[in-house]
């Protein structure tokens, strides 16, 4: 039989204290989740990798590398007391803006037209992911001090100015696909946090009348555009790897064509191990395969957002909120993109995608959640 006090950890009744094992089924969830990333970038790279590098688990050696680094960030996260966290609010977005500025000095790396990486010795890293968790600290140390500047346009003011300053800085790479994530994660957090219906009109007009110029602004943006709404237009151009996703969704059927017998990753479809795995997953376990592995990734957020909601602080409450936004997010537009929703964009999905920034940034994010689910 146990007694309750307020504000502090459940003790029994010799008054020893109880401790909150935090929310398992969050980690395990999650732990699945990469693990199914490590199958499915072997399945999609195992023969590009042996073309090109005469090692069938080049890709996936490097993926598994980067997802133990990423086990080890977690567990760091699950155990560091996610409340000292408030003290590196600001230093945490200077870090991001000053990373995410290298990209345009010597040590930026260029690939496939766009600079989204720094590249020191023979580590890459890609400062937009390490951004993400950056803002999501900020914004919680920051509206943890004074929860009544939400109510305020003036007092929502910095996260606003912070958010738009790594979306500039993020669309200059060129990557519009980062920007947007980073813009509904900005708009998700001051949603969660209160602010008023009239301030996000300020915020939304403003938006809604650069989308149209940043696509003009650059004529491959165009040409994605039209891409998506007409592919079969230019079937050998702009239109050739949403066709070729389309083509392993559609070869997948109900239940797929079973594991490492996909054909679109025979370098038909350009990306089959990042931004485009979902469309090998889908074409070797089918539509039943896909509602599942979108069942887990729901399963996430709702346990992210009961976190956010059970939180004892604001800090660890907005703190959970963005962690939980940017997955969900992320994760739909990765979906929306390979399915032909909306115009084609690169963009990974999270915990299962190559790509070791991003891999090990989410895991490491996935620790801190724990850690408020624990308090």
């Amino acid at each position: 039989m146990y007694n309750y006090e307020i504000g502090t950890a459940p003790v029994n009744a010799f008054g020893e204290k109880r401790k909150r094992s935090g929310d398992i089924p969050l980690l395990f969830s999650v732990i699945a989740l990469s693990l199914i990333g490590l199958c499915s970038v072997y399945s999609a790279s195992r023969y590009a990798s042996e073309s090109a590098y005469g090692n069938r688990f080049y890709v996936a050696g490097k993926h598994l590398v980067g997802m133990l680094i990423g086990y080890a960030s977690m567990l760091f996260g699950c155990f560091f007391d996610y409340r000292k966290y408030r003290k590196i609010g600001i230093p945490a977005v200077i870090v991001a803006i000053v990373l995410l500025a290298l990209v345009f000095t010597p040590i930026g790396y260029a690939n496939y037209g766009a600079t989204r990486w720094i590249k020191i010795g023979g580590v890459t890293i890609q400062p937009s992911e390490i951004a993400k968790i950056c803002y999501i600290l900020f914004c919680a140390s920051y509206f943890a001090k004074n929860p009544n500047k939400t109510r305020t346009f003036a007092g929502c003011l910095p996260v606003i100015v912070a958010g738009g300053a790594i979306c500039l800085l993020i669309i200059l790479e060129p990557n519009m696909s980062i920007t947007i994530c980073f813009g509904l994660l900005m708009l998700s957090i001051l949603f969660a946090v209160g602010m008023k219906m009239s301030h996000f009109l300020i915020i939304l007009i403003p938006i809604a009348l650069c989308v149209p110029l940043l696509i003009l602004a650059e004529p491959y943006r165009l040409n994605r555009l039209s891409a998506f709404l007409n592919p079969w237009a230019s079937p050998k151009g702009e239109g050739y790897q949403l066709l070729q996703s389309l083509y392993a969704l559609g070869s997948g059927g109900w239940f797929g064509v079973g594991y490492l017998n996909s054909r679109q990753k025979f370098k038909f479809l350009p990306f089959s191990e990042s931004d485009f795995v979902l469309a090998v997953i889908g074409e070797e376990t089918g539509f039943i395969g896909l509602v599942l592995l979108f069942a887990l990734i729901i399963f996430i957020v709702i346990r992210g957002i009961k976190t956010a909601v059970k939180a004892k602080d604001f800090f660890g409450y907005v703190l959970a909120l963005g962690i939980s936004a940017v997955f969900g997010i992320q994760s739909l537009i990765n979906a929306l993109v390979v399915t032909g929703s909306i115009p084609p964009t690169g963009l990974p999905l999270p915990l299962v995608s190559a790509g070791n920034t991003s891999l090990i940034v989410f895991m490491f994010s996935f620790g801190v959640l724990y850690n408020v689910s624990k308090r």
